[in-house]
């Protein structure tokens, strides 16, 4: 909302949420908040937001994540049910279920991993960290594959779909499905790192309990909109000078 920050507003307050959509009176809410550690953030804010969108009668686009699904070597469609393995998957899983019984015309959008080409997103400097050193004992995984999707094409995506009549589940993401490694591989070219240095290991046989290969079928959303969703490869395709 306009005028709004993150800090203004505790989405774990029911109360405080319809307040400010109240005297605000959005057309657009888009809520994309989350933290994975948080049931209240991810499900229960879910929920205000919803609600509080319904009461004025604005169009909710609800930020959703490929984390919901338990991961498998086929790709998900867009309107496959969560099969979460851990909390925040869950918590993303319920965010999604009370959406959509609040607000049936809202758009629920996956998305996957969130890259750019400067090096600003969590993504891309976990993958610098892993290769210079600064995690000590971790690693990116050669058996953990997401669909990275650029920054700037959600946002647009997001746009697009606020003003659209688009509702329910649509995943939002890159078209190019690559490991950790190669992630990590993609950000050492343009970095001008050593490729050497990245700390490969696996899911399995770490015995992590985390979705693995979880790749999102994204083809309905290229052909719904304006907006290209660029392969990984291609947003990260030049070296920084």
């Amino acid at each position: 909302m306009v005028g709004t920050r993150s800090a203004d507003l505790d989405i774990t307050d029911r109360a405080a949420v319809l307040a400010l959509v109240s005297a605000v009176r959005p057309r657009v809410v888009v809520n994309c908040a989350y933290r994975n550690d948080s049931w209240a953030v991810c499900a229960d804010g879910a929920a205000h937001v919803a609600l509080a969108a319904a009461a004025v009668g604005a169009r909710l686009v609800h930020v959703s994540t490929d984390a919901l699904h338990g991961g498998r070597p086929t790709p998900y469609g867009d309107a496959e049910p969560p099969t979460p393995v851990h909390m925040y998957g869950a918590a993303k899983a319920a965010a999604e279920t009370a959406v959509t019984a609040i607000d049936p015309s809202a758009v629920l959008v996956r998305t996957s991993l969130i890259v750019d080409g400067d090096g600003r997103s969590k993504q891309i400097a976990l993958c610098r960290d892993m290769i210079e050193g600064r995690i000590p004992g971790g690693a990116l995984f050669a058996d953990e594959y997401r669909c990275p999707v650029d920054v700037g094409d959600l946002a647009a995506a997001v746009l697009e779909l606020a003003a659209s009549d688009v509702a329910g589940t649509l995943n939002v993401a890159g078209p190019e499905p690559v490991s950790r490694v190669r992630l990590g591989e993609l950000v050492a070219a343009r970095w001008g790192l050593d490729p050497a240095r990245i700390p490969v290991d696996t899911v399995a046989a770490r015995g992590l309990h985390r979705p693995a290969d979880v790749r999102l079928d994204a083809s309905r959303a290229a052909g719904l909109l304006a907006t290209p969703l660029r392969p990984v490869s291609e947003i990260l395709a030049r070296p920084l000078t």
